[in-house]
């Protein structure tokens, strides 16, 4: 009897076979799937040039903080996994870069070399170094194919407790802030949802379906275009805000309305 014969025979031989099939399975598959991922990552964000062009703005203009490789530093989170809708939301509303770091990126103008390409090449650059959420299609953020009446539902289900019930924001803790929705674009408004920037929880698919985000869409977008019927807004704060404005000016009121009537009295004597 040969060595392998015995081998093969030996009470653990067909374990050390299933640890090596099994082994040399999920060697294949990790290779395969970390090809495959890189190659959707690029497709679903632009071609190979738009990463290659992407790669050179980021180390231009973002690799100071989050690093050559996008791996994270002390002064930037890594974006390695967030996905292109998060790079398209921060440019596109001016939050990244990031001029003066703090506790929140406030909106504002974007840079001057921002537009739609240069936002496209950055996202394809991130998209393809670990996936992650893409931009929305016009589709998945047209206002007018959501349900307002659904949307209004979710949005005060999910998100009066920060934005306010019309989206006029609100103050959060340690100098956060849920920033107003009046500026933000259908596709920001989605992206949002998708990635939680800042402060703000990630609402995906499975919480909140693209269907349902966009009945989201068309509330807000609904809400903000709706006009005052009782006269000034006031921030459309809520009953704060009015009721500190009625105690101002009806105390003030007061107050002019009695020296009136003394000053008349004196007169009168």
């Amino acid at each position: 009897m040969t060595r392998i014969t015995a081998g093969r025979r030996h009470p653990l031989a067909r374990y050390a076979v299933l640890l090596l099939a099994l082994a040399l399975v999920g060697g294949v598959y990790t290779l395969v799937a970390s090809t495959n991922q890189r190659a959707d990552a690029s497709i679903a964000s632009g071609r190979a040039d738009d990463v290659a062009e992407g790669k050179k703005l980021f180390q231009q203009s973002c690799s100071s903080c989050h690093g050559l490789n996008a791996e994270g530093t002390a002064q930037g989170p890594s974006l390695v996994g967030v996905g292109a809708a998060a790079v398209d939301f921060q440019v596109s509303s001016g939050r990244m870069p990031m001029s003066n770091p703090g506790a929140q990126a406030p909106r504002k103008p974007p840079a001057h070399w921002v537009n739609d390409k240069t936002i496209g090449q950055l996202a394809a650059y991130i998209q393809s170094l670990g996936g992650g959420p893409t931009i929305p299609s016009d589709e998945q953020v047209d206002p007018a194919k959501g349900d307002k009446a659904k949307g209004g539902e979710l949005f005060r289900a999910n998100c009066i407790q920060c934005h306010n019930f019309v989206g006029a924001g609100g103050a959060l803790t340690q100098g956060k802030y849920a920033p107003p929705l009046s500026e933000a674009t259908p596709a920001q408004i989605y992206e949002a949802m998708i990635t939680g920037p800042q402060a703000m929880p990630v609402f995906n698919d499975s919480i909140i379906t693209p269907d349902q985000k966009r009945d989201m869409i068309a509330y807000i977008v609904g809400v903000r275009e709706e006009p005052n019927p009782g006269g000034a807004g006031l921030g459309r704060i809520g009953p704060v805000t009015e009721g500190l404005v009625a105690w101002i000016v009806g105390i003030s009121l007061l107050a002019l309305a009695a020296i009136w009537i003394t000053a008349k009295k004196r007169q009168a004597q």
